[in-house]
């Protein structure tokens, strides 16, 4: 199986093919002396190479600035820009010039210098001419292997990025399956309860507003929010004369309600990309003293997400008409629930939900004054 990241060999083959650098052999000499100039650029040109020379630094950047060179040839002492500080501003008009520093003078932090500041050769004076021909060869060797290995880092990291677009839309594409699906499961399981409908989409929105105001972050909620879009779906195997039942449930349907928890985590689990929001829908009926199910767990080993869903589905299944009670109101559903702070729900989720539905009453009270 071919890794989805890794770079496409024969497409970068051929792009480094499309890109090649043509042939181009025009060097550089900069050197103070005259008659150096002169005899370097008669030997280069006999070697076939098209030669400019520049009697000073700042006339080498000018001849920089205006074409493309493959090497440069460059004397250390020169009066006003000497070598080493010609080399790191020649190749930050060109960095893949190659340099090979010329001195008459045998000094080794001056060479050490000069190479730290991008020069491939570092030639004495008078120069053998058999030497400069084979640094010349060697630095524009390694020229020619450093501007290779750029295009193929450069090759490398569009086919990379090129790769992780096509995952990012074959994951998109992947949760717009799973939003069909979830509605598919959700629109099965409330048609067999009418007092269901739009209770999954409630404790979806509620649960995200509260995971929002606890300022978690953007993948969070929107987990918190897919699992309250979930979480109840593992009802569409309870029977449906239990979930209709105008009175109290016996034990063995209260034991078979329950079920719900681990049928739904069994539906969902296929669906490897749910990520937390699975956990959360597991954890949607544990309570904050460890009382609830199915787990048994308590206080912060519960998920986030689960202690959030259960504030939330608390809250609406409270303020819905259900077969056995009418609905309460939300601001007395949200004084009943402080009573179970600290044994259904987490203090602070339980804060977080309060302000919500308080400052959701508060638009609705101000839409009201604004109506003719």
């Amino acid at each position: 199986m071919t890794d989805p990241l890794r770079p496409s060999t024969s497409r970068i083959s051929r792009a480094l093919g499309a890109v090649a650098e043509p042939a181009v052999s025009r060097l550089l000499i900069v050197d103070d002396e005259e008659t150096i100039r002169v005899a370097l650029a008669k030997f280069l040109r006999g070697r076939g190479f098209e030669v400019t020379t520049a009697e000073s630094g700042t006339v080498a950047l000018e001849y920089l600035r205006g074409g493309r060179f493959v090497a440069m040839l460059s004397d250390v002492r020169m009066p006003g820009m000497p070598g080493t500080d010609l080399v790191p501003q020649a190749l930050a008009i060109d960095p893949d010039l190659a340099v090979i520093m010329l001195t008459a003078v045998n000094d080794a932090p001056t060479a050490t210098e000069a190479l730290a500041a991008g020069a491939m050769d570092y030639l004495m004076k008078p120069v053998e001419l058999a030497d400069l021909t084979a640094a010349l060869e060697r630095a524009l060797h390694k020229r020619d292997l450093l501007i290779e290995q750029r295009k193929v880092e450069r090759l490398i990291r569009e086919e990379v990025a090129l790769r992780t677009d096509e995952l990012e839309r074959e994951q998109q594409a992947l949760r717009q399956l799973t939003i069909s699906v979830v509605d598919a499961l959700i629109n099965a399981q409330e048609a067999k309860d009418q007092f269901l409908r739009g209770h999954s989409q409630r404790v979806a929105d509620l649960a995200a507003s509260v995971a929002e105001h606890l300022g978690l972050d953007p993948d969070t909620v929107e987990h918190v929010r897919l699992a309250g879009r979930l979480h109840d779906v593992g009802k569409i195997g309870t029977r449906e004369s239990v979930l209709n039942k105008p009175g109290p449930l016996t034990e063995e349907e209260y034991e078979h309600v329950k079920e719900h928890v681990r049928l739904g985590v069994e539906i969902l689990s296929p669906l490897k990309h749910l990520g937390p929001a699975l956990t959360y829908i597991h954890d949607h009926h544990e309570h904050w003293n460890g009382k609830g199910y199915p787990r048994r767990l308590a206080g912060e080993a519960i998920s986030i997400g689960g202690r959030i869903l259960a504030a939330a589905d608390a809250f609406d299944a409270l303020t819905t008409r259900r077969p056995y009670r009418e609905p309460m109101n939300p601001d007395d559903t949200i004084e009943y629930l402080q009573a179970h702070v600290g044994t259904l729900m987490d203090p602070r989720v339980y804060e977080a939900l309060r302000a919500i539905v308080t400052r959701r009453r508060s638009l609705v009270f101000l839409d009201d004054l604004s109506l003719p």
